[in-house]
């Protein structure tokens, strides 16, 4: 079998798990991997058995021309650089979400994309979830008639804040949910007005709220915040409903995950986004890889996710931001 030799430029904790789950891959290969820390190299060659490790972007790919995709895993802000010198090498980029918090620079990706003849991948990985996609199976079918109104919550640990308040909730945290929506909806947004509370008084807001008016009719309401304590034991408290003409279509995730109760308390153990269970990584991020490689692998377009709702959703995250600290409705 053909191997799709692999790339990934940062390895934090997501960019990890980004080895972990090509790891699954049979048709995968991590050729080399990418990072500024030392110490992070030398778990990736000690622990993930990877030769070829680099702590200069540019250096892995000139070093590795046999390397067809590359999974850029660094921190928010640092996404353009590397994206384009992997496009420009002639690389296929998965990107992370949020592609960037910059619509200038979503705007250059998606040029250097067409230009170099390569894709460029929004890391948009809940299209690949099961619950959310189910959601958009039921729309697509007609079964409760065209989207009227979408609703979105997103809820985490509060001590999960102390790190990522490096970005704004927004991209943090509420972009997902921005790409569920113009996923959901099948049009543009052309208003935006949100309000957010800052807690701590940083300034990125532990609370976020906005809502949406879509060219189509459609309108939603994302709501995003770090505030479940930390001991209430889920990790994830999420809900969606999406109201149709004809219907409605709802999930909520606050009891979806397995719960235990021990002598520490209750833990709730969510396996839809990156679990490791029985020596095997499961969950939607391991089904966006396996995805995305094997269209490379086989010459097939990546349509499942879109770089152009991606561009527009940091659109839509900038004027969001932009309403909650004016406090007036945005037009875009």
């Amino acid at each position: 079998m053909k191997k799709l030799k692999v790339g990934i430029i940062g390895l934090g904790s997501w960019g990890l798990s980004h080895l972990e789950a090509y790891g699954q891959l049979p048709f995968a290969e991590v050729a080399a991997v990418c990072d500024a820390n030392p110490e992070r190299l030398h778990i990736a060659r000690e622990q993930y058995r990877v030769s070829n490790v680099y702590s200069d972007a540019e250096a892995m790919l000139a070093g590795e021309p046999d390397i067809e995709l590359i999974s850029v895993v660094t921190y928010e802000r640092n996404h353009l650089q590397p994206t384009l010198l992997a496009l420009r090498a002639g690389k296929h980029v998965i990107v992370e979400k949020p592609v960037t918090t910059v619509p200038e620079e979503a705007e250059q990706m998606l040029a250097a994309s067409r230009e170099y003849g390569r894709y460029v991948i929004p890391g948009h990985l809940l299209r690949f979830e099961p619950k959310y996609a189910e959601i958009k199976q039921i729309i697509a079918d007609g079964r409760i008639g065209k989207p009227v109104s979408i609703y979105l919550k997103r809820s985490r640990e509060n001590g999960l804040f102390a790190t990522y308040r490096r970005t704004h909730t927004v991209y943090e945290l509420m972009i997902h949910d921005l790409d569920q929506a113009i996923w959901y909806a099948d049009s543009k947004v052309k208003k935006v007005y949100a309000t957010g509370c800052s807690v701590t008084g940083e300034e990125s807001p532990e609370v976020l709220w906005a809502q949406l008016q879509f060219e189509n009719g459609t309108v939603a309401v994302l709501h995003s915040n770090w505030m479940t304590p930390d001991a209430a034991g889920i990790a994830i408290n999420d809900c969606t409903e999406v109201i149709g003409e004809t219907g409605i279509a709802h999930f909520d995730t606050s009891l979806a995950g397995v719960q235990s109760w021990t002598g520490a308390g209750r833990g709730t153990t969510d396996v839809s986004i990156h679990h490791r269970q029985r020596g095997r990584v499961i969950g939607c991020l391991a089904d966006q890889l396996n995805y995305v490689g094997q269209c490379i692998l086989y010459g097939r377009a990546p349509t499942a996710v879109s770089f152009e709702d991606a561009l527009h959703g940091v659109e839509v995250a900038d004027a969001i931001v932009r309403s909650s600290r004016q406090g007036k409705e945005i037009v875009l």
